[in-house]
């Protein structure tokens, strides 16, 4: 017969680790904000306006590996569309390696990349905000808005549920 301490221990270790998952609020809207000339704020009705990208669709692995969801019949707007009218504060264009961006979910999840990475490298032409997920528009779906990288390997360390800011900021 188990200990009815192990018991009681495995019974707490589970209820907080249930209580213990994050809440993503859903997002109807993003603010492109930081060392830029003018702010951008952007609606999920706005991104109807750029042009869609019909993705293959994307499994969902964790740190470790593991499938974690699979993303089926999918449609997106590259993110260097998005950002195309941004214009960053800087003085000399050699400046522009200092620059990085953080996205910021609704639950504080925050996900880092360079200026580079984005404008000077493939993966840049792999990041995309979601339009449709399983053939449904992104308006009717509680994991709005989505940003997906569908170059990387651990696909679910840089998929981003609830976008709510994405901030342009530079080294000091």
């Amino acid at each position: 017969m188990p200990n009815k301490f192990i018991v009681a221990l495995i019974i707490l270790v589970t209820t907080f680790h249930v209580s213990a998952q994050r809440i993503i609020s859903p997002t109807d809207s993003f603010v492109v904000e930081g060392k830029i000339v003018k702010s951008l704020v952007l609606a999920i009705a706005d991104l109807g306006t750029y042009p869609e990208v019909v993705i293959k669709d994307q499994v969902i692995h964790n740190h470790k590996g593991e499938i974690k969801d699979t993303l089926i019949d999918l449609k997106g707007v590259l993110l260097k569309t998005i950002l195309a009218p941004v214009e960053y504060v800087y003085e000399k264009p050699k400046e522009l390696n200092e620059f990085y961006f953080v996205f910021t979910a609704s639950d504080g999840y925050r996900v880092v990349f360079s200026w580079n990475e984005i404008y000077n490298t493939e993966a840049g032409n792999q990041f995309y905000i979601l339009t449709t997920i399983d053939g449904k528009a992104i308006k009717d779906s509680d994991q709005r808005i989505v940003f997906i990288s569908t170059a990387d390997l651990s696909t679910g360390r840089r998929f981003i549920k609830g976008l709510q800011k994405i901030e342009v900021k530079k080294v000091e």
